[in-house]
């Protein structure tokens, strides 16, 4: 099985896809990983989601909307930062966005001179932190060893390959942690599963709209563990919403109170992604 997600090698992306599969490629950006989905280039994607500190990544849930792809397992994981550089003397942190959001409180007390440089990944923030000493990265502290030697390379050559750890757990909350969707070709969604994913766009807007939707499922007894508006980019204040339930759609319940959101969303449509089980993976 061939899976893709953000890269380079490194990225927590990448060691929540080994779990998935023992062949990893990657691409730059979540959008490019679900389309190759959508287009049968790969068996899985493994995307970021959520996180507990900033909250939704929202070029997931734009991606899921645009391209027709499954969701065949959820991927939780925790998340363990640390300052990576070559020396202290450094002017720079290069990061992901979220990774230096998720160290705000941390990068503010102990650096506060230190600009922010935010890429594509953690893992090319630690490149970046390799090819120059005035910056620092944020990443996982396992990220501080450089490549093994290979061929005829030597152990000098390998010389500036490794990074110091100055500081370990510099996230701002010691719960911090990510959930990844495993996406999948639209023809292995699944029924099974103890969550599902649904996206639903009105096409409309009035008083209660989304009180009706959410009713729904209160209704069959169907708890939510999430619902989170985006703007759909048709025209100014029109959004679709992504809702997360506690339930699959083997159930009838999920059944009653899908055909229910449909009837209330018929200008507009419903994307039911899949249901799938929950997996917890600890590195």
């Amino acid at each position: 099985m061939r899976a893709v997600t953000l890269g380079p090698a490194g990225t927590y992306s990448h060691r929540a896809a080994n779990a998935v599969a023992e062949e990893v490629e990657f691409r730059e950006s979540v959008t490019a990983i679900v389309e190759a989905i959508a287009v049968g280039e790969y068996d899985r994607g493994v995307i970021p989601i959520e996180n507990s500190i900033e909250g939704s990544v929202t070029e997931s849930l734009d991606s899921l909307s645009e391209y027709d792809v499954a969701v065949v397992k959820e991927i939780v994981t925790p998340i363990r930062h640390a300052l990576l550089a070559q020396g202290t003397d450094f002017s720079t942190v290069a990061s992901h966005s979220q990774a230096l959001a998720q160290c705000r409180k941390y990068l503010e007390s102990e650096h506060p001179d230190a600009t922010h440089e935010a890429v594509a990944s953690t893992a090319r923030g630690v490149e970046r932190a390799r090819e120059n000493p005035q910056i620092a990265a944020i990443g996982h502290p396992e990220n501080a060893a450089g490549p093994r030697p290979t061929g005829s390379r030597t152990e000098s050559d390998d010389a500036g390959d490794e990074l110091r750890v100055l500081a370990e757990d510099i996230q701002d909350r010691s719960s911090n942690a990510t959930r990844f969707l495993v996406v999948a070709p639209v023809a292995e969604r699944s029924a099974a599963g103890g969550k599902s994913t649904i996206v639903v766009y009105p096409n409309m807007n009035y008083p209660g709209l989304l009180l009706e939707l959410l009713e729904a499922f209160a209704e069959e007894n169907i708890n939510l563990s999430r619902v989170e508006s985006r703007p759909s980019g048709d025209r100014l204040g029109d959004y679709l919403f992504h809702i997360d339930i506690e339930a699959g759609m083997y159930e009838q319940r999920t059944e009653r109170a899908l055909d229910r959101v449909e009837s209330i969303a018929e200008k507009g449509w419903v994307r039911w992604l899949g249901s799938y089980d929950t997996e917890h993976v600890l590195y």
